[in-house]
């Protein structure tokens, strides 16, 4: 679903990823763990498209998108969901969600109904304006926004990050769905507990490399405590 090999990308100067080495499988979720600035929001953002490697390759389906720009890789069939709960702030929930749909022809309409199946408590703002919504509200819409692309791969970059409890649970539990549905993830989550009950696979970056990888058939409770150990380096 989606090959990188020998990444390495920064920003300017400032070398983050060190060849780095990673694949997804389809119909999974991939969790991707590590402190802060190990690298992981630069590996979504490289892979999407938003960052030009300095060398290394990312295949998407077997194919070389590389040097596609995100716009192109979003057509072939990836999303991502940048970290921070972004929505544009002075439009409306519906409007939000209207800007993507737009851009998909005579199938907008029915993607936007698809997309609040997955979070119907959405329809109950779609009038607010999404800067008023709360950070849950506004995760929501952030993902819901994406689905309207009718992703193959779905990027996510800390989704329960900053959210009130009780909305946490809902966004896990369509994440799950999602890969259920056939869909591919890769998940970026400090929610280790989740991270790594949800994984098909679940990879540690540190210093801009994977430092650990395993498999979800592995014991949560052994996967845990492999992975807490790992992270302590």
């Amino acid at each position: 679903m989606l090959e990188i090999t020998n990444l390495c990308a920064g920003y300017g100067r400032t070398q983050v990823l060190h060849s780095l080495s990673i694949f997804t499988s389809s119909n999974g979720i991939l969790s991707i763990l590590g402190h802060n600035g190990a690298g992981k929001s630069t590996l979504l953002r490289t892979a999407v498209g938003l960052i030009k490697p300095t060398s290394g390759t990312v295949k998407l389906f077997g194919q070389d998108v590389t040097s596609l720009s995100t716009h192109e890789r979003v057509k072939r069939g990836m999303a991502y969901v940048p970290q921070g709960q972004q929505s544009f702030t002075q439009l409306s929930c519906m409007e939000n969600l209207q800007v993507v749909a737009d851009l998909q022809g005579r199938v907008g309409k029915a993607r936007i109904a698809e997309a609040l199946d997955r979070f119907p408590a959405l329809t109950q703002v779609l009038d607010r304006q999404a800067g008023l919504l709360s950070g849950g509200q506004r995760q929501q819409l952030a993902i819901a926004r994406a689905l309207i692309t009718a992703p193959k791969l779905l990027l996510l970059d800390e989704p329960t990050e900053g959210i009130q409890p009780s909305v946490v649970a809902e966004i896990q539990q369509t994440i799950i769905d999602l890969a259920k549905d056939g869909m591919s993830i890769v998940l970026v989550e400090q929610n280790i507990g989740f991270a790594l009950d949800a994984a098909t696979s679940y990879a540690i970056v540190a210093r801009g490399q994977v430092v650990e990888s395993g498999q979800g058939a592995e014991t949560t409770a052994e996967k845990q405590t492999k992975v807490r150990e790992s992270l302590a380096i």
